[in-house]
């Protein structure tokens, strides 16, 4: 008896591989498990939604995640579907370079850089918003500088990424090179957005929110790695909470 069923978009360019987000997908599960829902799960292509539209592929469902990966291929695709879930306040959670597309799209709709992206992706951008540590800058062979495993995170008082955690420092695992570019830090956090976790100097962003929306969280790490059947990862779990309350104050 699992419940009423919640409709996920998982918003990917490997959506043919069905084992390449298959830990996000059995996160999904786990909170589904937790919240006694029903996991509807919709496969959406990002490459699709950046031959049509983000509407035409998100417009029936209750919330949207977008997970990793690495390249160009199906970024702005990406892009749109944010964009679509934090205008249409649908739920929203994105993972690794689902949380650099979130900064991306904040550049580039509200911020209103239109060029805006990241230097692994566009290397020639005027405003790389998501960029590489000031210390690997001149390093030519990269090999080796990826930021691997497990790093704590310091959660930050009066956010709801602390709020869903309940812990000051959680630990999180990595498998990234690219940053949150700091430059942009200001900016950002005077547009509604809050940097509800960061590496314990305070140097490294880890966990985004949107303020104006009923659960918009991005963050750098892969939290669906952590995720267990009787013990759901808080994010995930948190994107179900909230997508069922929406679903049960504005049903269709």
């Amino acid at each position: 008896n699992p419940g009423n069923p919640i409709k996920v978009a998982l918003v990917g360019k490997y959506i043919d591989l069905g084992d390449a987000y298959l830990s996000v997908v059995e996160a999904l599960r786990h909170a589904c498990i937790e919240q006694k829902a029903l996991l509807d799960l919709k496969w959406v292509s990002a490459e699709m939604i950046e031959q049509h539209s983000a509407e035409k592929y998100l417009d029936d469902v209750d919330a949207v995640v977008v997970p990793g990966g690495f390249g160009n291929r199906g970024v702005n695709g990406k892009i749109a579907a944010i964009k679509y879930s934090r205008e249409k306040k649908i739920p929203f959670l994105g993972l690794c370079l689902g949380m650099q597309c979130a900064v991306i799209e904040w550049a580039r709709n509200i911020y209103g850089l239109k060029d805006a992206s990241s230097a692994e992706l566009d290397p020639t951008s005027n405003n790389p918003v998501i960029h590489l540590l000031p210390e690997q800058q001149d390093i030519i062979d990269l090999g080796g500088t990826m930021r691997l495993g497990v790093y704590p995170c310091r959660l930050q008082n009066g956010t709801k990424g602390k709020n869903l955690y309940d812990e000051d420092v959680v630990y999180e695992r990595h498998r990234h090179r690219y940053e949150f570019n700091n430059s942009y830090k200001q900016k950002f956090l005077e547009s509604g957005y809050k940097i509800s976790g960061t590496s314990p100097d305070g140097r490294l962003v880890e966990l985004i929110e949107y303020t104006n929306h009923p659960y918009f969280l991005a963050c750098q790490y892969h939290p669906e790695f952590l995720s267990r059947p009787g013990k759901p990862h808080p994010l995930f779990k948190g994107l179900i909470r909230a997508t069922q309350q929406q679903k049960s104050s504005n049903p269709k």
